[in-house]
């Protein structure tokens, strides 16, 4: 990846309240924008101001303020933050450059926080570290739909398949049909010559042989019609059998969902909230510490230097007493005499304060992350027990009305099987010895023509039963052309975390072995990630689990290669770790497509010829590249960098 500045627009950020800016507007170019100036001059608090614009919740507002907004622009587009104080906390709104800052919380926004940064450091779960914007439930959720509907699939297969051993079954029903109507045509045909040589010599009973003829008729009719109703009402059952078959599907399906959460949604969202804005303050509370760290680091080492310039000018004390009077300074804060190693020790103390402060940062952030699973997850369940509910609801509501024309049906069929018997009654009546012979005549002819209107409709279904099997036949393509699709997508879900795994690992390692020849450390062959499975305890149980082991190799004076432990590192060493795992996470997830910046803070462990050279390596990675600086570190810089002296 190699990032051209050129197609990046000139961009300007606009600040009112946020960390110790009072107010502030700021221009800076596409590339690398250093911020350069002492400790406690407010370039953090720019570096959170871009955040906040950027989408991030980790801004602090200014202690006397009750309102902060802070305006970003790129080119032609505007993004706004603006935070306000509540009886809840603090209130965010506007437009930012990103609906969902996790990944670049992690891997873009580098200041001292910074969770990626301090993974090394604290010994965190690097590979959960990684994984941590990757819903993997939500993974498998998709895959157990997709494998939900690849059995559907299965099952259109097969029944393209069953359809096709049955297509010939059908046309030979057909042809058989297609014979039996011949047939009974032609014994229909020979009735009616027959029909019309008796009708010849017995004209003078064409009245009462109408009559019968129109009671035949009327006969023929209904018991078609009574053949539709028993067809319908065969339909309708097979119908309500199928129904009732889903609901018990359905119901199990339910049945075997999670119990319904305890919490609430609301509440979840509640936890969320207020841990965000504990983890704010904590941040707040981190950036503030680091600036008196910083502050009176620089007034300690001001100090010394003072010290040491007045031994060599006044020689007419003895060092002796000079060092000894040294020992104690002008405290800058109250003004009273102390001694500097009081002063030393309250140093310490500050930094193990700002320590666990970055500890209590990413626990909090740990906590936010189990509750926005468990609220992913909860709602999840819920979505998919409402769509049960909803499907059941009209399942319930189609077996009534099934059930309501099933009933219907059958006192449909009930009434015309009266009425077929009282129509032949009727016949029989009109029946007379005399013309018995044509009358029976009368009867096998409307026989012949019922059986033949059966038939008839017996072959509509088989041609309609065949022209549903090749249309289902003709799909099978199709099917297999979806079937091929589902196990790709499935293929490519099961290996998505495998493969951001991999990528991740392959990132940092070549990242790694570059910049470490690049910043060239005494003794350092190799600093890896080692993708391993371990058997953990989970509980009462072992269960086997895949994580990121960091590997450290060093070369002793004999020039015999051996692996050390991460805990040897220095603090530079640590710090050059933090910063190109963030790198691989934010080239592993792609971060860059997101959101095209990289913030960097608090390298004052880096010495300023390391961080130049780290700095230019990291500029081919990302669209704007920002640097807060000591003046003394921003001199090794190439005088090509865009220079922030004044916030």
């Amino acid at each position: 990846m190699n990032v051209e500045h050129a197609d990046y627009a000139p961009a300007s950020l606009t600040v009112k309240n946020i960390g110790g800016i009072r107010e502030a507007s700021v221009e800076f170019s596409p590339g690398v924008s250093i911020l350069v100036g002492r400790n406690a001059t407010n370039r953090t608090s720019f570096l959170q101001a871009l955040m906040a614009t950027l989408g991030s919740e980790n801004v602090a507002m200014k202690g006397d303020a009750e309102a902060a907004e802070g305006t970003l622009s790129l080119g032609d587009d505007t993004y706004t933050r603006s935070l306000r104080r509540s009886s809840g906390g603090i209130v965010t709104d506007g437009e930012p450059y990103l609906d969902d800052p996790t990944l670049a919380d992690l891997f873009a926004f580098l200041l001292e926080s910074n969770e990626a940064r301090r993974a090394v450091a604290t010994g965190q779960d690097l590979r959960d570290l990684i994984m941590r914007p990757v819903d993997t439930e939500e993974i498998r959720t998709s895959i157990d739909q997709l494998v939900r509907e690849r059995e559907s699939l299965d099952r259109k297969l097969a029944e393209i398949e069953d359809a096709k051993g049955d297509l010939p079954d059908l046309e030979q029903r057909r042809t058989q049909l297609e014979q039996q109507i011949e047939e009974k045509r032609a014994e229909l045909e020979a009735k009616e010559e027959a029909l019309d040589g008796a009708d010849a010599t017995v004209e003078k009973t064409r009245e009462e042989k109408s009559e019968l003829e129109e009671r035949l008729e009327e006969l023929r009719t209904m018991r078609s019609t009574l053949d539709d109703v028993r067809y319908d009402l065969e339909t309708e059952r097979e119908s309500l059998e199928a129904l009732q078959q889903e609901r018990r599907e359905l119901s199990t399906e339910r049945d075997g969902l999670p119990e319904t959460p305890t919490r609430d949604i609301d509440e979840i969202e509640s936890d969320v909230r207020r841990l965000r804005q504990r983890k704010q303050q904590r941040e707040a509370e981190v950036n503030e510490l680091q600036s008196v760290i910083g502050f009176n680091e620089e007034m300690l080492e001001d100090a010394g230097s003072s010290a040491l310039a007045d031994l060599v000018d006044q020689e007419t004390e003895s060092v002796t007493d000079r060092l000894l009077e040294d020992d104690e300074v002008t405290c800058w804060t109250c003004g009273s005499t102390v001694e500097q190693e009081q002063l030393e020790t309250t140093l310490s103390r500050l930094r193990e304060l700002s320590q666990s402060k970055v500890g209590e940062v990413n626990d909090l952030e740990t906590e936010i992350s189990d509750l926005q699973t468990d609220k992913r997850e909860f709602e999840r369940a819920q979505r998919e027990r409402d769509r049960i509910e909803r499907r059941l609801s009209e399942v319930t509501t189609e077996l009534e009305r099934t059930e309501e024309r099933i009933e219907n049906l059958q006192a449909r069929r009930d009434e015309l099987t009266e009425d077929v018997e009282a129509v032949e009654a009727e016949v029989e009546a009109l029946e007379s010895e005399e013309y018995s012979e044509i009358l029976d005549l009368h009867r096998e002819a409307n026989r012949l023509e019922y059986e033949l209107g059966t038939l008839e409709t017996d072959l509509d279904r088989v041609e309609s039963d065949i022209a549903d099997v090749e249309e289902t036949i003709g799909n099978k393509d199709d099917v297999e052309a979806q079937i091929e699709t589902v196990d790709a997508e499935v293929e490519r879900l099961r290996t998505k975390i495998e493969r951001i795994e991999r990528n991740a690992v392959e990132q940092f390692n070549d990242h790694m072995d570059t910049v470490l020849e690049k910043l060239d450390y005494d003794n350092l062959d190799r600093i890896w990630l080692e993708r391993i499975e371990r058997e953990v305890r989970e509980g009462r149980r072992k269960e086997t689990k895949r994580v990121f082991e960091l590997h450290v190799v060093r070369t002793s004076e004999s020039g015999a290669a051996y692996e050390d432990t991460v805990d040897h590192l220095s603090e530079s060493e640590r710090e050059v770790t933090g910063l190109v795992f963030a790198l691989a996470g934010y080239l592993a997830h792609e971060v860059y497509e997101d959101v095209p910046f990289i913030l960097l803070d608090s390298l004052e462990a880096i010495d300023s010829g390391r961080i130049a050279t780290l700095v230019d390596y990291l500029t081919d990675y990302t669209g704007y590249l920002l640097v807060a600086l000591l003046p003394e570190d921003a001199a090794a810089l190439s005088d090509e960098y865009e220079r922030i002296t004044e916030i």
